[in-house]
């Protein structure tokens, strides 16, 4: 079988841990059965593997995901969307690169299935279940609903007759929510069983394409729509398979630290016996203290402190949209970097950032149309190279970089820097142009 993860997100819910860089699938706060800190994608992929070793697996994100894609799961193939819009196109997208580029049939069927998603190993396991669901001439689209537990207000449901469809809700009230729960119907996972042909089908009532690269082409032209609101909904033909077991969208900090072991992570951390039901993240090297607040959650990071109660956390995203600030911490392939202060004016604009690359890794081969630099090496050993000429650093060296010129480094060991950038307007990632990886 075939199974599409969608990555995706603004990263807003979880800040200030994540953001559009670092989203929430990404966070380590996860503990597995080791006691080791893992990422929701680094467990689902896990979980995958041990249920559907034989499995093709893509991976449908943006490009501001692929690095950390690349560093949560290795080499995994990466569906990357040109430009962010929503659930339909991803799939439509997704779909056209197991046409065209896997050169798969368009009788083929394909699972998709969200890659934040916490759930045990049964869930799946019954991906195969619903890709036969398609592939047996059942239903035109499958379906994977999981048995509720309580009537939640925050999930989307299935309505259903025995193993058909019969419609949906959507984020009900928890009165509406207990009702359809007694006639059976199921919280909606967001899985999805298709052929590939179907997907097709729809993508070409907006656009006119015959390759995967004129569909990236024209990508804009596909509406910002959910797979479920421009497709599903308006199926007659559908089925869904049961799944019995944990379910859960850890998409705020009160669901997320429910499945936290201990009440706080990171150092320097002092709650008083008055809290309860209080978790702190301390993601800085600084002390924190939490004192006679209960209910709460406290997170600090480099993008910024969070104080909120747990019931009200899931109305955090409205707050966080209304700051517009770049990122100040992002992983890469080669390793990390933080911002240690950004300055901007009308005249000229600069930018400190504390770089880590692991050793034997490479930042890529780039240069800038809008900005020069000027790196400090503060500690290891690695080889720069400037416009193709190579030389040695150590701890004190001092690099100059122009702007245009081609620039790279290498780390031997462990390599940290301290990077200065001096350029006007917005010193963004984007003004990156990468020769080579």
């Amino acid at each position: 079988m075939n199974i599409v993860l969608l990555s995706g997100g603004s990263g807003k819910r979880l800040w200030p841990l994540s953001n559009d860089a670092h989203s929430k699938q990404f966070l380590k706060l996860l503990e597995n059965d080791q006691g080791e800190y893992e990422s929701m994608v680094e467990r689902v992929m896990r979980q995958l593997l041990s249920a559907q070793p034989d499995a093709g697996i893509f991976v449908s994100s943006n490009a501001a995901q692929a690095a950390a894609l690349h560093r949560h799961i290795g080499e995994a193939e990466l569906i990357l969307e040109p430009e962010r819009r929503d659930t339909f196109p991803a799939i439509a997208l997704a779909a056209a690169y197991l046409k065209y580029r896997k050169h798969m049939g368009e009788d083929e069927v394909f699972v998709v299935c969200p890659i934040d998603v916490y759930a045990d190993g049964r869930y799946f396991e019954l991906l195969s279940d619903v890709e036969r669901v398609v592939s047996s001439g059942e239903s035109i689209i499958g379906l994977l609903g999981a048995l509720p537990v309580y009537p939640s207000a925050k999930y989307g449901y299935i309505l259903r007759q025995g193993n058909r469809v019969a419609g949906f809700v959507e984020k009900p009230s928890e009165a509406e929510a207990e009702r359809v729960i007694q006639e059976g119907a199921l919280w909606n996972c967001g899985v999805f069983a298709l052929r590939i042909g179907y997907v097709l089908e729809h993508a070409g009532g907006y656009v006119d394409f015959d390759s995967y690269a004129s569909l990236i082409e024209q990508y804009s032209k596909l509406p910002v729509n959910s797979f479920d609101y421009e497709v599903v909904e308006k199926e007659k033909s559908i089925g869904a398979v049961i799944y019995e077991g944990v379910w859960k969208d850890l998409g705020t900090w009160n669901t997320l630290t429910e499945e936290m072991r201990g009440n706080s992570m990171g150092d320097r951390i002092l709650i008083s016996d008055s809290c309860v039901n209080t978790h702190v993240l301390n993601m800085l090297d600084i002390p924190v203290i939490v004192n006679d607040i209960c209910d709460c959650v406290v997170v600090t990071s480099h993008d910024g402190v969070l104080v909120t109660g747990k019931q009200g956390s899931s109305h955090l995203k409205p707050l966080a949209d209304q700051i517009d600030f770049r990122p100040m911490y992002e992983q890469r392939r080669w390793g990390s970097y933080r911002v240690l202060e950004y300055v901007r004016d009308d005249l000229s604009s600069s930018l400190v950032k504390r770089i880590r690359v692991e050793a034997g890794k490479s930042i890529s081969y780039q240069y800038h149309n809008g900005r020069s630099e000027v790196w400090v090496v503060v500690r290891g050993d690695g080889v720069r190279t400037i416009d193709g000429v190579e030389s040695a650093v150590s701890p004190g060296s001092v690099i100059q970089i122009k702007m245009g010129q081609k620039h790279s480094i290498s780390a031997v060991t462990e390599l940290e820097l301290i990077e200065v950038q001096v350029g006007a307007g917005d010193l963004v990632e984007e003004d990156i142009v990468r020769v080579y990886e």
